[in-house]
């Protein structure tokens, strides 16, 4: 294969995008509201990939991205991922981001404070906005404490955080993090 490669797939929940290179997979797109707008995407950020018929990295890889959005529990760790052009710090988050267990979530302060830079929350979030690996490199694990967004990276699609922590079984008991946000305890009510 010369330059990039790049198919789409059915999944439970879309059409999804996934872009490789002879290294390894380059992104994940998650699916648009129409199948269009994932191309698009896709053109946007890759304009030099090409669709062919997904090399056996990708292959794996989207065979555990089907079974993700399905509602199982695959193992990527056979997947090779193309790093060029990732910065080391960012690296360094969607590692710790694989630690994760499934059906739980961290703050960027704590991924910040594990990684041994504590001050550096904001950064963490810029790491998990650009992650290019969605789902591969669950980012959706690592919410902003207090104030919960819907939002994902550029390659997210119209798929949520909540929805995938949803998939993962993520709940109050197995997830402190995910119970404050989510569930936030009701204001008392005025006394009348």
């Amino acid at each position: 294969m010369v330059g990039r490669g790049y198919a789409i797939f059915d999944t439970a929940l879309g059409r999804c995008g996934i872009i490789w290179s002879s290294t390894g997979v380059v992104a994940v797109q998650l699916p648009e509201a129409r199948e269009i707008d994932t191309r698009r995407r896709i053109f946007q950020v890759h304009p030099e990939a090409r669709e062919q018929r997904p090399s056996e990295n990708a292959a794996l890889a989207i065979e555990g991205i089907r079974g993700l959005l399905q509602g199982s529990d695959p193992d990527f760790s056979d997947v090779s991922l193309d790093a060029g052009g990732v910065p080391g710090f960012n690296r360094r988050v969607y590692e710790f981001a694989c630690t994760i267990p499934r059906g739980e979530t961290r703050t960027y302060r704590e991924v910040a404070k594990a990684l041994g830079a504590s001050g550096a929350a904001y950064s963490v979030a810029q790491a998990v906005a650009k992650n290019p690996y969605m789902l591969i490199v669950p980012c959706h694990r690592v919410l902003e404490a207090g104030n919960y967004t819907d939002r994902l990276s550029p390659y997210g699609g119209v798929i949520s955080k909540r929805r995938l922590l949803a998939l993962e079984g993520a709940h109050p008991i197995t997830s402190k993090t995910l119970f404050e946000v989510l569930l936030p305890v009701a204001p008392p009510r005025p006394s009348t």
